[in-house]
């Protein structure tokens, strides 16, 4: 492993925009400066590819019915999808395209809740956001994944445009039995099991503790190992304290840890790359100070 090969991606959106002071609130989440403060989200774009990101990825996370409600989703869903795509792809695009967009694909029915998915509606939210950012985006996230099943169905929901697709799956905050798992309860080897069938470029933990993501990652790679192929496997955790069974993404403004800061945030993605993560960033709570040590540390 050597220090070039780490590509770094950038931090949270929501926390960044309601730090410096962009229109935010629940439930609508990151969504509301899409409308209401679009420069605030290239200004966010562009601190986090200032401090040393090279991947950025696009402001879609809360276009979904869940944050946005049925009605607006409906009715303005696509269009907030493409300027999510657009303001990315323009803060990209003013550095001369040395900076990959991600287009995020999210929970479609609500962060940390594997019990909410919806197969029958799951085709259906996934379409706005996939058309909507198609034109703008370089690469695939379907990102903060809680179960197996709606990683499958946001993969079959891609068109072949042979863009790269990247998973990231979210742990469970409490080791029970040794054994890393996803929000679901499925165990981690499964989850990367299915990341290989899928034909995922990278496998990634987000949206967890940094205390249960190098458990994920060594168990990951062996299964790579053991399956013979290559994929990257990466991180980019939040700086919450474990959240509770029936959390969702818009039950308030949750604290952050005082220890997640840059220099106490590194020391854990130091120990990931030691382990063989081969991408590393941040989610909610962490900023660009903190992509800024990844970068230059890392």
């Amino acid at each position: 492993m050597t220090q070039a090969s780490t590509v770094i991606l950038d931090g949270g959106m929501g926390r960044e925009l309601q730090r410096r002071g962009a229109p935010f609130r629940q439930p609508e989440w990151s969504a509301l400066a899409l409308t209401e403060s679009p420069q605030a989200v290239v200004a966010v774009h562009a601190a986090y590819i200032q401090a040393g990101a090279q991947v950025i990825t696009a402001n879609s996370y809360a276009v979904v019915p869940f944050h946005i409600g049925e009605e607006r989703f409906a009715r303005e869903g696509q269009a907030l999808a493409v300027t999510a795509g657009q303001l990315a792809r323009q803060a990209a695009d003013a550095v001369g395209g040395r900076v990959l967009v991600a287009g995020s694909l999210p929970p479609l029915f609500g962060s940390y809740r594997p019990d909410l998915f919806d197969a029958s509606r799951a085709a259906q939210v996934l379409q706005p956001l996939v058309t909507g950012l198609a034109p703008h985006v370089d690469l695939w996230l379907a990102e903060t994944q809680s179960s197996i099943i709606e990683a499958r169905t946001i993969r079959a929901g891609l068109p072949a445009d042979g863009k790269p697709f990247w998973l990231s799956f979210t742990l469970q905050d409490e080791d029970v039995d040794d054994t890393p798992r996803l929000r679901s309860g499925e165990p981690v080897a499964d989850a990367a099991r299915a990341a290989a069938e899928l034909g995922a470029a990278t496998l990634l933990f987000n949206c967890s503790q940094p205390e249960v993501i190098g458990a994920a990652i060594d168990t990951a790679r062996a299964v790579f190992a053991e399956l013979n192929v290559q994929i990257g496997v990466g991180a980019y955790a939040n700086a919450f304290p474990p959240q509770p069974k029936d959390a969702t993404a818009n039950d308030g403004l949750d604290e952050l840890r005082e220890d997640l800061d840059p220099q106490g945030y590194q020391q854990w993605a130091a120990d990931w790359v030691k382990r063989g993560a081969t991408h590393i960033g941040g989610c909610c709570g962490i900023g660009p100070e903190h992509i800024e040590v990844l970068a230059r540390s890392l």
